[in-house]
């Protein structure tokens, strides 16, 4: 997922959440950037794949195997231009993300997370994947989210986040229990999605929704 406000100022939407950087925003990048970007995105496994829709597994190992994933996920999820990776969008099966919700911050990667408590308020925004490339809907989530998992060294991390970076936290756990936004948006959000995937086409939820 992608920085809410550079998002939302250069699509001049507020509150949009992406994964993916915009159309307009990509076109604005230098030709390196993109030549990275598309090489770093040809490494994230797309929609269709099986592995999407697979919960992974606990991990249990806490070595420099897993240190090595972690920093290999990381490049991929900056030179993407992205602000979320799941495990299973790399084709690993492990219970393992990393985030950066802000340019400005330090990545982390959470391991094992669990959602401990989600507020009853929620809030309507648009989100796109990695995964499903070209792609927006409308996803309700809690604005706020108390998360637990382990770092690297396999030390326990407690996060109490809002905002954006409650919903990014949101999106990567879903990742990592098999359901994409496809089954988080509307019935007719998705069906809408659904065909333009068929035909290589863009989708965006229409104006009156």
């Amino acid at each position: 997922m992608n920085d809410e406000q550079e998002t939302a100022e250069d699509t001049g939407t507020s509150g949009v959440v992406l994964e993916e950087t915009a159309p307009a925003q990509a076109g604005g990048l230098d030709e390196d950037t993109l030549r990275r970007r598309e090489a770093a995105l040809a490494q994230v496994l797309q929609y269709g794949d099986p592995v999407l829709k697979s919960r992974a597994s606990e991990v249990t190992e806490f070595d420099q195997a897993l240190s090595d994933e972690i920093d290999r996920m990381i490049v991929l999820m900056q030179e993407s231009i992205g602000c979320g990776l799941a495990a299973n969008q790399v084709g690993r099966l492990r219970r393992l993300l990393v985030f950066q919700t802000n340019a400005d911050v330090e990545p982390q990667a959470l391991i094992n997370p669990e959602i401990d408590w989600l507020s009853d308020e929620t809030e309507p925004m648009t989100e796109g994947c990695l995964s499903i490339p070209r792609v927006v809907v409308e996803v309700e989530r809690p604005i706020y989210a108390r998360v637990r998992g382990k770092d690297r060294a396999g030390a326990q991390v407690l996060i109490e986040a809002s905002g954006h970076e409650a919903r990014v936290l949101q999106h990567e756990i879903d990742h990592l229990n098999g359901v994409l936004i496809l089954d988080r948006t509307t019935r007719s959000q998705r069906r809408g999605a659904l065909k333009a995937l068929r035909r290589g086409e863009s989708y965006s939820p229409p104006e009156d929704e």
